[in-house]
């Protein structure tokens, strides 16, 4: 199969480089990319594929590990192939010892990240092993769909992996060039504590940013000529989780506890809330009437709690059902041209990545995906915020707690 017009460029871009970034929207073909800049480069012995630990070793036996998305392209011309998942990399002394002795010894190593934005946190240990490992290769490659999802300080530990010289600055001189940032703090009440948080307000100088980095990244969108319908279907919460919805909401949101918590507080309020209706009845009621014209066998349901999860493939065993925490990332699920958002998620980026799972290149026909949303203020709450598109940090800058108690 010949490469697409953006794969092919892609590749003419990135051949002459040893390092480079596909930034390629989910879907795209970036793996494919990918195979064939390693297989470029002659008498490599060694290629390390990290990514994260679920699309090494699936959870789902339907679901077929990366290697073999590999292979059905032809694979690395490479006799050495190791996969590793990241998680694996920041928790196993182990086993990340064994790849660097591994890495050390190869004569010519090429390294990629899928996924790389899981190495966006410059302090985590994770991130400072990879770029261990990175000092001893000259051939990398990071691939992402996006690589920025929360702001665009995500982009450092990126480039740094590929290559120190790209920005050659320090985390602290790339935050001060690019970042406009204000600080807030805030006491509690009569005490003497005090809380203080950083808020990026901007960007500047974005031009030289991409003066220096531009060499060594391939972006492009996913243009299918394919339709993707959305529907939705309403539920009502029964009576007792309804009660005990009601009862969480008036005795944890108050103000002193918002203060003291932020965002950490009203999500584990949130998650609670949801978590009590998560398997209301008439939820089942209204999918199972859905599937009475639509193929279960080819559709994904997504959940947020295990509950969910389980109980979906109690009722629906001929649908591949999936959390949203390890199951929207890498997947190639083209195949299945039905998405169920079973449980609604404030993560508007695991929303994005879900819906690439299968409306990507190799899809045929057109897409349908259903919500389902339950007859209290949190459902409409995260509609409108994924409709909106912003995180739930946005949202509570800008609204008030008495707002906050009207939505929810």
């Amino acid at each position: 199969m010949e490469f697409l017009t953006h794969q092919q460029t892609a590749k003419t871009k990135l051949l002459p480089n040893k390092v480079g970034a596909l930034f390629m929207k989910m879907g795209a073909g970036k793996t494919r990319v990918a195979i064939a800049l390693v297989n470029a480069v002659d008498a490599v012995d060694l290629v390390v594929w990290i990514s994260p630990l679920r699309t090494i070793k699936p959870i789902d036996p339907s679901i077929k590990p990366i290697s073999e998305e590999i292979k059905k392209w032809g694979g690395f011309n490479c006799q050495i192939v190791i996969y590793i998942g990241i998680e694996t990399i920041q928790s196993s002394d182990k086993q990340y010892l064994e790849l660097l002795n591994k890495v050390k010894d190869a004569n010519r190593c090429f390294i990629v990240i899928d996924e790389s934005i899981t190495i966006k946190n410059v302090t985590a240990k994770r991130t400072n092993r990879v770029l261990e490992l990175a000092k001893m290769v000259e051939y990398k490659l990071i691939l992402n769909g996006e690589p920025i999802v929360k702001d665009l300080l995500d982009i450092y530990t990126q480039m740094h992996f590929l290559s120190p010289l790209i920005l050659n600055m320090s985390f602290a001189e790339f935050k001060n060039t690019y970042c406009c940032y204000t600080k807030i703090t805030q006491r509690f009440g009569n005490s003497y504590k005090t809380y203080t948080k950083e808020f990026i307000t901007g960007y500047e100088n974005i031009d030289h940013l991409y003066s220096l980095i531009g060499n060594y990244v391939f972006e492009c969108d996913l243009d299918l000529n394919l339709t993707r319908y959305y529907s939705e279907l309403n539920y009502c919460l029964d009576d007792e989780a309804r009660e005990e919805y009601y009862r969480l909401k008036e005795k944890y949101l108050d103000n002193e506890k918002l203060m003291m918590m932020n965002n950490n507080f009203f999500l584990e309020l949130t998650q609670k809330m949801q978590h009590i209706y998560c398997c209301t009845e008439s939820k089942f009621e209204a999918l199972s009437d859905w599937f009475q014209t639509h193929d279960e066998a080819g559709t994904i349901i997504y959940c947020k709690y295990v509950a969910s999860v389980n109980e979906c493939k109690k009722r629906y065993p001929k649908a591949t059902v999936l959390n949203y925490q390890s199951g929207c990332y890498s997947y190639n699920l083209q195949h299945l041209p039905n998405m169920v958002r079973f449980d609604k998620t404030f993560d508007w980026g695991k929303v994005v990545q879900g819906l690439a799972r299968n409306f990507r290149i190799g899809s045929q026909g057109d897409y349908r995906v259903l919500d389902l949303t339950g007859d209290v203020g949190l459902e409409e709450l995260i509609k409108k915020n994924n409709q909106k598109k912003i995180s739930t940090s946005e949202y509570l800058k800008t609204i008030s707690l008495k707002k906050l108690k009207e939505d929810l």
